[in-house]
């Protein structure tokens, strides 16, 4: 065995390129494609404006519901005909929502993927959506939701996204619902989210060899029948930040572990400075050699790892620490995390850091856009955030050249130490009196 006692130095990026991206017009929606030359499978995604911010107070959780109802039949085939139709094409149907969109991809082989994409669009336009059923997968989230939830995490996001987004309606939820929320909704609050939001065209994504398919039988196929005209999205909510440290406790008595999510607002995806911020919260705690990584992992040794970054939507962001931690040293965890936070937000980045952030970055956006179903999902980011169809070919140049000066600059505006919310999930009569040290102490009631 070897002991290797120095990291090993980052590697030359490999060259890449974006496929070039097509657009058409046609039924009444528009397809955006990316041409694959060779490539056998191709995979398509319709998008629709559809998305967890769409629903209604009291009932997060509906839009997850719809989609996990989509392979329950359509008013044309029971679950079971439906399903041979996908085999019968190789096709795999995979519905999702988020907070921007909501998602019905499918992959077939090329020539196959225009019946693929009726049968998606048929899933999203006309779901069966009985009774029984939709009851049935209602209660099946809410039992996944509360064994979820009966484990460390998600009540420190929630108590954490409430704080962040308390004044912005939906968003202050989590983006799946609660069991609670899930619990009320009725087959009534599933078929009007359905009537209200996924009966527009949307767009349709495509990633696959162009010169072997047909863009306007695809366009058919996803739009026919389709009414209605596309929304215009809402914009930014803003980055309020607080001027002070607040500490929230989320009492879980017994944990021999605190879990903690440190955070604060952020701008919007299409923000400009996304790339030198992307880079400064690697350095920070995005990466296995970051300054949160190596100080509260390899050093210290209170935890099995520790992430920082920034999460952004069409109309908000984020910026969080996440990590569990022994109980016995919390306090002395939050202390160094903070202080690793204000290092970077005062004094930036190296130039040793910086590299090894740059040639991680656009190595994983290399790696990550290898498959079909990658490029389609990248397309759909265009759509959502309003970027170019050439963004990604920028993307990958702006992070490999980007310099100290810049990235220092963005980790100086955009993380705000004097605004941080600390959600801490633990024991509280072993932490608390701890805890009071950090900010204004309260307990949160979810």
């Amino acid at each position: 065995m070897t002991l290797v006692t120095t990291r090993p130095e980052p590697g030359a990026a490999r060259p890449y390129a974006f496929p070039a991206v097509r657009r058409v017009s046609a039924h009444g929606g528009t397809v955006i494609a990316a041409h694959l030359p060779g490539q056998i499978l191709a995979s398509a995604v319709l998008l629709l404006d559809a998305s967890a911010a769409r629903e209604t107070d009291g009932r997060e959780g509906t839009a997850t519901v719809l989609a996990k109802c989509l392979e329950e039949g359509t008013k044309k085939r029971d679950s079971a005909a439906y399903a041979l139709a996908l085999e019968g094409l190789g096709a795999e149907l995979s519905p999702s929502v988020d907070w921007d969109a909501f998602r019905i991809g499918v992959s077939a082989p090329g020539p196959l993927l225009a019946g693929a994409v009726r049968l998606a669009a048929e899933a999203a336009r006309t779901p069966k959506l009985d009774p029984a059923d939709v009851a049935r997968v209602r209660d099946d989230e809410v039992t996944a939701l509360r064994m979820d939830w009966a484990q460390p995490g998600p009540r420190a996001d929630a108590t954490l996204r409430a704080d962040l987004f308390s004044g912005d309606g939906r968003y202050r939820r989590p983006l799946h619902g609660d069991p609670t929320s899930v619990a009320a909704v009725t087959v009534e609050d599933v078929l009007d989210f359905h009537s209200s939001w996924m009966l527009r065209p949307g767009v349709l994504l495509v990633a696959g060899d162009l010169d072997a398919l047909d863009l306007d039988a695809l366009a058919e196929a996803a739009f026919e029948g389709t009414t209605g005209d596309p929304l215009t999205p809402d914009g930014p909510l803003g980055v309020p930040v607080p001027d002070r440290v607040r500490t929230l406790l989320v009492d879980r008595p017994g944990s021999v572990q605190s879990t903690l999510r440190i955070g604060h607002r952020a701008p919007e995806r299409a923000t400009p400075d996304y790339v030198p911020m992307t880079l400064a919260a690697t350095v920070l705690g995005g990466a296995f050699t970051s300054r949160l990584n190596h100080l509260i992992r390899e050093v210290k040794g209170y935890t099995y790892g520790i992430r920082g970054s920034y999460a952004m939507t069409r109309r908000s962001g984020r910026f969080e620490v996440a990590a569990g931690v022994q109980t016995a040293v919390t306090g002395p965890a939050i202390k160094d995390t903070l202080g690793e936070i204000a290092r970077t937000q005062q004094e930036g980045v190296t130039e040793a850091e910086l590299e090894v952030a740059r040639s991680w970055r656009a190595g994983q956006l290399s790696v990550e856009m290898q498959t079909p179903g990658a490029i389609a999902g990248a397309l759909a980011s265009l759509v959502v955030h309003g970027l170019p169809d050439d963004y990604y070919v920028t993307l990958r140049r702006e992070y490999l050249e980007a310099t100290v000066e810049q990235v220092s600059e963005a980790a100086g505006r955009h993380l705000a130490t004097d605004g941080l919310t600390l959600v801490v999930e633990g024991d509280g009569a072993v932490i608390r009196d701890e805890l009071a040290e950090f900010g204004e102490l309260s307990e949160s009631d979810i």
